[in-house]
């Protein structure tokens, strides 16, 4: 199938089928006698996988390092879950940053004057 109808399939635009074969996460397809790309149906399910992974906040290149594993016919759910609980170990402390920060934010509003005041304005 040629990149739009792929595209298509998986609802992505053409430009974002084109950026992954770029970035080696989709392998070069053969190409038509007339230059267009000829994608194996095989990639939709990939496109779909590296879509899924990018859902979960998986950067690009440790999406590569489990398709890498995926493509020599094992499952990636030991490294994958490796990936997903430093992803958890990041949300939470950002999640704690924001926490810290809201306190900050609540105790602020209501006081006479912000800190951010110059000290004749107060």
């Amino acid at each position: 199938m040629r990149v739009a109808e792929l595209a298509r399939q998986v609802g992505v635009r053409p430009d974002t089928v084109r950026y992954y074969e770029r970035a080696g996460l989709l392998a070069p397809p053969p190409r038509t006698s007339s230059g267009y790309r000829q994608y194996p149906s095989s990639a939709a399910d990939r496109i779909l996988f590296i879509r899924d992974c990018q859902r979960l906040g998986l950067r690009l290149r440790e999406i590569s390092s489990l398709l890498a594993v995926r493509d020599t016919g094992e499952c990636p759910c030991e490294p994958a879950e490796e990936l997903l609980r430093r992803h958890i170990d990041e949300i939470d402390a950002e999640m704690a940053r924001l926490a810290r920060l809201r306190s900050e934010l609540v105790g602020m509003v209501g006081t006479d004057c912000p800190p951010w005041c110059p000290p004749e304005g107060r």
